[in-house]
């Protein structure tokens, strides 16, 4: 469902302070610019059917055997490819990334065995499910299905990918996307025990990650700097935006937020046309309302000009 999607800046002029993308706008990718630059003959020339110069790199990154890697065109690759390989019945706690529901929705199930779909930390609300949760989860379930790519963007404790393929009943799906602010590169991988990941190999299309992006990746892991939001500014964020709305508690830099009586579409409009800001319509996620919105927290001044945005807001819809 990509117009479902929320990083719609494309659909706008210019928009300088853009909340909407849980991403980390601030990183300098001079370095991996100017190394693609210098490898622009790669672009004549098919890339390796299956990305294993790359998987290999992070193999040894992850500290578990090459096979147990499968570096994709981004998580969302990841998504579709475990969605027909393991057509179980699944469970999908809500609201969670609707590209899931959208994926198992291609791929009706065609097993009794079952399956459950995390986002951890999840998207939109920013909980984090306790390694305690995610072993009930294997005990009660044939498959789970962790998607771990804003693992970067919080300091609580993830599941590892070694003990993701030592559990054997897990799968998991990284971004390096997120991992390193590169999202149109599209770079992803699954980390999960051979058994599993020789029966995604059967689904995957050949040279579906181009030249660059491999080349990318293999930078990024030898030279990259991991993004690390600053999750003190997104509590402070989100302390003063509870003068206004209501803020969920969030692990991350990103937050689920509800404005009432008003439409977050209604905010998302006036917020783009008289502020310059994006922010993102929550209202598509199964569970929530069209009262739901998201934001990701960004530098200190943007973050109050934002907060005080929304106050003018409030006061424009109180006096029409």
């Amino acid at each position: 469902m990509i117009n479902g999607h929320g990083d719609d800046i494309y659909k706008y002029g210019h928009v300088p302070m853009n909340f909407s993308s849980n991403i980390c706008q601030q990183t300098d990718l001079s370095a991996l610019k100017a190394h693609l630059a210098a490898k622009l003959d790669l672009i004549s020339n098919y890339p390796e059917p299956e990305a294993w110069s790359l998987e290999r790199l992070i193999a040894r990154k992850e500290n578990i055997p090459e096979e147990c890697v499968i570096v994709t065109s981004g998580a969302t690759e990841a998504i579709y490819l475990v969605a027909q390989a393991f057509r179980y019945r699944y469970n999908l706690p809500t609201p969670s990334f609707s590209e899931y529901a959208d994926a198992l929705a291609l791929f009706p199930p065609e097993s009794e065995e079952s399956s459950v779909w995390i986002c951890n930390p999840n998207n939109p609300t920013g909980d984090v499910f306790s390694m305690d949760d995610i072993y009930g989860m294997a005990q009660a379930h044939n498959l789970v299905i962790i998607d771990q790519s804003y693992e970067n963007y919080t300091d609580a404790h993830m599941l590892s990918a070694r003990e993701a393929v030592e559990m054997s009943k897990v799968i998991q799906l990284h971004s390096l996307t997120k991992t390193y602010g590169v999202p149109g590169l599209r770079i992803g991988y699954i980390a999960a025990a051979p058994p599993l990941t020789k029966i995604i190999r059967q689904f995957m299309r050949p040279w579906a990650v181009n030249a660059l992006a491999i080349e990318a990746g293999k930078y990024l892991l030898q030279h990259g700097a991991v993004l690390k939001p600053d999750l003190q500014e997104a509590q402070r964020l989100a302390q003063r935006l509870r003068t206004i709305c209501t803020v969920g508690e969030s692990h991350t830099n990103f937050m689920l937020c509800e404005i009432h009586p008003y439409t977050a579409a209604e905010l998302k409009k006036y917020l783009a046309e008289e502020h310059g800001m994006l922010i993102r319509d929550a209202s598509n996620f199964d569970g929530l309302t069209p009262h739901h919105f998201r934001i990701a927290a960004q530098s200190p001044a943007e973050n109050d000009a934002l907060v005080e945005a929304i106050k003018a807001f409030m006061e424009k819809k109180r006096h029409e």
